[in-house]
């Protein structure tokens, strides 16, 4: 583990923060577009300047300085590593999967895949063209940075959710600075900014362009829209000894499906929920980000796109735990466009490339096993006049068990939220929903374990452009 990354992995929940459903699904209601959407003609990103040799340089600190800590101020003994660690470590039949805990593995781990990301993100480099450094970061790690073997699964949740976690940060903290504040809330938003990517961070110092304002061209026009949950919930309700506990939920939306759909994650959604929990503070965070769109068709009265998504899921609570990273090809279909009553459809299928579930066993010191498979998800969502409010959504995997006891996981969930507006940014909104996980052992044992739910809470709404 990598120990002075859950202060950086704490800043991104102070900043994010929600909760999403299983496989990570955009909720469309609350997001207004324009009919002309898709006429727009499309925001191209401005070249930069890039700066291989800095990238670099940023690449070996994020290699050196954790190791630093963890060797010399946590005395991890991980970190103890020497040449003949390093020459076991070279071989490919060292590799396998790693025994640390389920927060480590599946969050700390994507959390410094994003730093890796953004030293080549921060200095000039595409979506695409940072995505080897994060690669490059991950095996360097696993190979040199510490003595154990090195770990598949780490470097899978290091590139894969390193990437995700680092375009989504690289936009958002864009968005923190990348427009004409001024003074006291210009200061705040660098030093906000800095603190959820310290790389484009640390050149906004180095160029000499902290606290000021940028070149119009390069200030982002993305809307966000933002929802804030508080409320009560029951994550298990078959069980009678359980009761309701306060929870906080963030709901993060930039940029629309239909705008800008050429350009790599020119839509988000960032999804976190935290709250008083036998298991630990956060409990979900779910990230969504699109990669390319096709328009598939449109009237005065609709219009659809087929978005091919990254995904990146992490759910961890008293009653149930799964950690999912999946691409995705979905269907969003809008109805009643110059309406006030709509209605959003969506349905995606796609691989889901590593999932760790839980089983009832303990298998190499984990309670969790990690698998591979496939996805689908169905989502319908009404609005009535923007008062009224329901929605529906059904998810389900299918999974081969490559690392564990278990043979294979079917897992399901279906959710349903109903919310009423009774004022102009406040609402109460209601939402039931269940897990149903059935696991099925080597040694022909079937387990189906099933996890209702009750969520009640007040949601205030906002819009930012």
């Amino acid at each position: 583990m990598i120990g002075n990354l859950h202060f950086k992995t704490i800043l991104l929940l102070i900043f994010l923060c929600i909760s999403a459903p299983i496989f990570a699904q955009i909720s469309f209601y609350n997001q207004h577009y324009h009919r002309d959407s898709l006429a727009r003609g499309p925001i191209t990103e401005n070249p930069v300047q890039k700066r291989f040799a800095r990238a670099a340089l940023l690449l070996s600190a994020t290699e050196v300085l954790p190791w630093i800590y963890d060797r010399h101020i946590d005395n991890a003994d991980f970190a103890k590593i020497s040449f003949k660690s390093m020459g076991n470590n070279l071989r490919p039949s060292s590799w396998a999967c790693d025994i640390d805990g389920f927060a480590t593995n599946q969050l700390s781990h994507p959390a410094h895949g994003s730093i890796f990301f953004n030293t080549f993100r921060s200095n000039g480099y595409s979506f695409w063209q940072s995505i080897p450094a994060t690669v490059a970061g991950s095996y360097i790690w696993e190979t040199f940075g510490e003595n154990q073997a090195p770990s598949t699964n780490d470097f899978l949740n290091t590139s894969f959710g390193g990437a995700i976690i680092g375009e989504m940060v690289h936009r958002l903290a864009g968005k923190l600075i990348n427009n004409r504040s001024r003074g006291f809330r210009r200061q705040v938003n660098e030093t906000m900014a800095l603190l959820i990517n310290p790389g484009n961070g640390f050149n906004r110092l180095l160029d000499g362009k902290w606290g000021k304002i940028p070149d119009p061209m390069d200030m982002d026009s993305s809307k966000i829209d933002l929802e804030i949950d508080a409320g009560l919930r029951n994550f298990n309700m078959n069980d009678r000894n359980t009761r309701f506990r306060g929870y906080g939920r963030i709901k993060l939306l930039y940029g629309s499906p239909f705008e800008n759909y050429k350009i790599p994650f020119s839509t988000i959604t960032v999804n976190a929920e935290v709250g008083k929990d036998d298991s630990t503070f956060v409990n979900s965070i779910n990230l969504f980000g699109s990669i390319k769109g096709w328009p598939v068709g449109r009237s005065n009265y609709s219009r659809h796109i087929i978005v091919l998504t990254a995904n990146y899921d992490y759910i961890f609570n008293q009653a149930f735990s799964y950690s999912g990273q999946s691409i995705k090809f979905s269907l969003y279909s809008e109805f009643g466009v110059k309406r006030k009553n709509r209605m959003n459809t969506s349905v995606g299928v796609g691989p889901i490339l590593l999932a760790a579930i839980p089983e009832k066993y303990i298998f190499n010191r984990r309670n969790y096993d990690y698998c591979s498979g496939f996805g689908f998800n169905a989502n319908a969502e009404i609005n009535i006049n923007n008062i009224f409010f329901y929605g529906m959504t059904y998810n389900n995997g299918f999974f081969y068990t490559w690392n564990g006891n278990t043979s294979s996981f079917f897992l399901q969930s279906l959710s349903g939220e109903l919310r009423y507006r009774f004022l102009h940014n406040l609402s109460f909104c209601t939402e039931p929903g269940y897990f149903v996980l059935r696991e099925n052992y080597k040694s022909n044992e079937r387990v189906t374990r099933t996890y209702p739910y009750l969520k009640v809470a007040v949601k205030y709404n906002i819009s930012i452009q």
